[in-house]
């Protein structure tokens, strides 16, 4: 039998606590555990980006990270930002650009981009596109993402500029 440890730590606001085996992803837990399908498990090898969460916030493969290293940690995913109205205006500028079509990138992509915009609030095309090429999308061809970053990119300088 596999042996469980306990961990606790902030996840979307909620501190929450569980008992997962050893050798748990937390990807896995986080959809198996709590229910957050947003949570994409694509490769499960860290390559895709369709897991990807903020954990103390830095934007982390959770199929590469084991629940247990989640202890004391706080851990958000694509449901908890998109709650507390933190990607609001990217999933408005990804579907206006249609920047997404099946949809199953999305989540990864838009936690990459909080962190961007988190990190730098003027990112040009090329951090853009850097931030995001280890997010793999096999349906837009990335123009139209890069498109939709680069636009909210600009509308919150301009918010937060006094401008238009």
């Amino acid at each position: 039998m596999e042996r469980e440890h306990a961990v606790a730590f902030t996840l979307n606001g909620e501190r929450v606590a569980c008992r997962p085996a050893a050798r748990t992803h937390l990807g896995d837990l986080l959809r198996a555990e709590f229910g957050l399908t947003g949570v994409h498990l694509g490769c499960e090898h860290g390559v895709c980006g369709a897991c990807t969460i903020l954990v103390d916030g830095r934007a982390t493969r959770s199929c590469l990270m084991l629940a247990v290293q989640a202890n004391g940690t706080v851990v958000e995913t694509i449901e908890g930002l998109t709650e507390r109205g933190a990607v609001a205006d990217l999933q408005d500028a990804f579907h206006v650009r249609n920047a997404l079509q099946c949809g199953y990138c999305t989540p990864g992509m838009l936690v990459t981009a909080a962190e961007l915009l988190a990190e730098e609030a003027a990112p040009g095309r090329e951090a853009i596109r850097a931030a995001i090429g280890g997010n793999y999308c096999r349906c837009t061809g990335y123009h139209a993402i890069v498109d939709a970053i680069a636009a909210v990119a600009e509308g919150r300088a301009a918010r937060e500029g006094g401008g238009a």
